[in-house]
């Protein structure tokens, strides 16, 4: 029937892929890095000129990559900041990623609220330093000339949308993306004008909340955009997650999110509740340590890299001969342990060798995040079947434990840009609602994502009980931290 394209601008690159309109398959793609420095000393750059987005998304186009194509869906990384002023120029850089020089601003912000409850029922979430809601009183502290000239607030996905549509006057978001501005409410679908100008120190004009199948407006040339949002929501949508599903992401910290019907508001702070990319909501709740436990383990142990830390693993058995290991390396999030330490707990004799630390490393990781999953579990999220995101979701000792400690069937996906698909999938319901052909309320139905599918099997026995092992550890070790 036709063609749509879907660009993921990533915090280091544009990739484009272009869709058939019906099946979702992908037809050809093109990719670009970000004209972008990275700071003495490595790392990612806190502020990055917008016009660098544009100069990526052009180069990755090139060579008539769009031709034919009939709409557009822009995926951003999320959390990035663009204060325009009145004519609509950026103030300053764009604030991107999780800029360490808020956290300070994030402490105020609650405190000034009267704490993370507040917040938690205000937007349905606890300020961190990555969101624009405390940038914004960074900014009012360590800028305030910039902060004085900011008329108007914009995150990356926004800003790309009104580029594209030439700069009109109008300006729009999605419900995926205003969810994590920490002014947006998921809960009541409104904005908080007062946590605006708490932050900011006055009023600023922020962009139209539309519909998942809205479309943000048409080109010059007659080409659709569609209402665009995060990288979160569209990678979501990508994947085709549902109702009884949830994805956990393994980073270096780690993520564990799942559709779920409705807001939830969690008065300590734990979940994060954020809307998806269809109408639907997506609680999200997020551990500090997930890979940076196995480099450290790795590093410790002398072994060069993870694969090689899971072939040692795999010489253990479940449950590591009784060692296990809290990975609150970094303090934690979940439970809220931000001052304390790892622990080893179960040192026998026998169990001092490096294939059983190892075994413990990757079972203190996955059992971290089952921690998370039942976050989700106690407040009523069904999870049937687990989607597991990251380069380590191949490692042969995840795969061996994730399923008997999740408890569920586990999903790896094939690798792929899983938030460019999703944006297209926008794309192709925008126009098809559009053009009459689809309902508002029903996106276009892709063919799901190529994935690896593990069941617990006769495993789950022995899994549940390496999680109990985990559980009785942390209970000693932090009494009451972990409540549901």
């Amino acid at each position: 029937m036709g063609i749509v394209a879907g660009l993921d601008s990533a915090p280091d690159f544009t990739r484009i892929v272009v869709c058939d309109t019906d099946t979702g398959a992908v037809i050809r793609q093109g990719y670009a890095p970000h004209p972008v420095e990275s700071p003495v000393g490595g790392g990612r750059p806190s502020d990055v000129d917008p016009q660098a987005w544009l100069l990526s998304l052009g180069e990755a186009a090139g060579g008539g990559l769009l031709e034919g194509v009939q709409a557009i869906g822009v995926s951003a990384q999320q959390n990035a900041l663009v204060p325009l002023d009145a004519q609509g120029n950026t103030v300053r850089p764009a604030l991107v990623g999780g800029d360490k020089r808020a956290q300070v601003a994030a402490a105020d912000l609650i405190e000034a609220l009267g704490g993370r409850e507040a917040w938690a029922q205000a937007v349905g979430s606890v300020p961190q330093a990555a969101q624009p809601v405390t940038k914004l009183r960074w900014m009012a502290r360590s800028e305030p000339e910039n902060a004085a000239r900011t008329a108007m607030l914009l995150q990356a996905h926004d800003w790309l949308v009104w580029q594209l549509l030439g700069r009109p006057v109008r300006r729009t978001t999605d419900r995926g993306g205003a969810s994590g501005t920490g002014y947006w409410a998921a809960a009541t679908g409104g904005y908080r004008p007062d946590l605006i100008e708490l932050a900011l120190g006055h009023q600023a004009v922020v962009p139209e909340v539309i519909g998942p199948a809205e479309a943000a407006g048409t080109t010059p040339e007659g080409l659709l955009i569609s209402a665009g949002t995060g990288e979160t929501m569209a990678a979501a949508f990508g994947l085709g997650i549902g109702l009884g599903d949830a994805v956990v992401s393994l980073g270096a910290s780690g993520s564990v999110m799942a559709v779920h019907p409705e807001a939830l508001y969690d008065p300590s702070g734990t979940i994060t509740s954020l809307a998806d990319a269809t109408g639907m909501h997506l609680p999200v709740v997020t551990t500090l340590n997930a890979v940076r436990t196995l480099r450290g383990t790795a590093e410790l142990l002398g072994v060069p890299d993870l694969e090689s830390l899971s072939d040692l693993a795999m010489k253990s058995t479940p449950g590591a001969h009784g060692l296990v290991l809290l990975p609150y390396l970094e303090g934690e999030r979940t439970p809220n342990l931000p001052h304390t330490a790892g622990t080893l707990a179960g040192l026998r004799r026998e169990s001092m060798k490096p294939e059983h630390l190892a075994r413990a490393a990757f079972e203190g990781m996955l059992c971290g995040l089952a921690d998370a999953l039942d976050v989700l579990r106690g407040r009523g999220v069904e999870v049937r079947r687990v989607f597991l995101l990251g380069p380590v979701a191949e490692l042969p000792a995840v795969q061996a434990a994730a399923p008997p400690l999740f408890g569920v069937q586990v999903m790896v996906p094939q690798p792929a840009d899983y938030a460019a698909v999703g944006a297209a999938r926008q794309a192709a319901w925008a126009l098809g609602v559009s053009q009459g052909t689809l309902d508002p309320r029903t996106p276009p139905v892709w063919q799901g994502a190529a994935a690896q599918v593990l069941d617990p099997g006769e495993e789950l026995a022995v899994g549940q009980a390496v999680r109990q092992q985990f559980v009785s550890v942390r209970e000693q070790t932090h009494p009451g931290a972990f409540r549901l």
